[in-house]
């Protein structure tokens, strides 16, 4: 018996109307549909009239969830994979399906459509010459702040997602750590309530102090303006700054404690007590 096939399949992230035919034609004639959160596909489904039998394929049960739709696959079953919104695969479980198709030699079909990620870059204003998408920064506060540290001198793009209720928290980080940049949140896309904010990082975390975060969040930070091929002037950044900095680019925190010493002509015992903590 011949393999079936996976066909990853692009959403709508708002608007139902950002479907595209390729699509629509596919979830009406696969056998099964993997959805994230079935209620919420159903109403994808129910409003192009497509009757087709759902099964919930989601973080919580990837796994075993996963080796039953591979075996449905071998046994000839064609499957489309939907998100609640945009690609699956992208910051979502549909990662893990794919690559356990690719190990079981499942062929994979991949429909494009609309995603939150492009839609909100084109829209931001910022350069789209070179971005990176970091998704969900998460919960843990040392975590989400270690990530920003590490990707502070990125001269990219940078493009998140964050839920409302982390997003003040979040913001916070970002200015304390990227220092006040430009910045552009896009927030319900495609929706009736879709939102652009510009503006500096601290303007963002002003407006939502008196405008409390609702809905789903994409942020964009443009890049470092470090010159990276040029001596870093140390009077921009504070002694703990200039030795992330460093190690950023690869050096270990005593090569990095020695070379800031020597650039701002201080003892390096003096630097070394504030990279303790680094």
């Amino acid at each position: 018996m011949e393999n079936g096939k996976l066909y990853v399949c692009a959403t709508p992230i708002g608007n139902l109307e950002d479907i595209t035919i390729r699509v629509l034609n596919t979830l009406k004639n696969v056998d099964l549909i993997a959805a994230e959160d079935t209620r919420h596909t159903i109403k994808l489904l129910n409003h192009y009239k497509i009757n087709k039998p759902l099964t919930s394929y989601h973080e919580h049960n990837r796994i075993k969830k996963g080796l039953q739709l591979i075996e449905k696959l071998k046994k000839g079953y064609k499957i489309a994979l939907v998100s609640d919104a945009g690609m699956p695969g992208i910051s979502d479980p549909g990662e893990d399906i794919i690559r356990l198709c690719i190990e079981n030699h499942i062929e994979i079909e991949v429909l494009p459509g609309a995603s939150a990620v492009l839609t909100a870059l084109v829209a931001s204003g910022l350069s789209t010459d070179k971005f990176s998408f970091e998704g969900f920064l998460g919960r843990n506060k040392k975590k989400r702040r270690e990530r920003l540290e590490k990707i502070k001198a990125d001269d990219r793009t940078l493009v998140f997602y964050e839920s409302p209720h982390r997003l003040i928290n979040t913001l916070n980080d970002m200015n304390e750590i990227l220092n006040d940049r430009q910045m552009v949140i896009a927030r319900e896309l495609t929706k009736k309530y879709e939102e652009i904010i510009r503006g500096k990082i601290s303007d963002i975390i002003n407006h939502f102090k008196d405008n409390p975060p609702k809905g789903e969040f994409v942020l964009l930070i443009e890049g470092s303006n470090i010159d990276e091929s040029k001596e870093i002037s140390f009077e921009d950044f504070s002694i703990e700054d200039h030795i992330v900095l460093y190690m950023n680019k690869g050096l270990s925190k005593k090569e990095a404690i020695k070379k800031v010493a020597k650039e701002r002509n201080i003892p390096k015992k003096e630097v070394y007590r504030y990279g303790i903590e680094i």
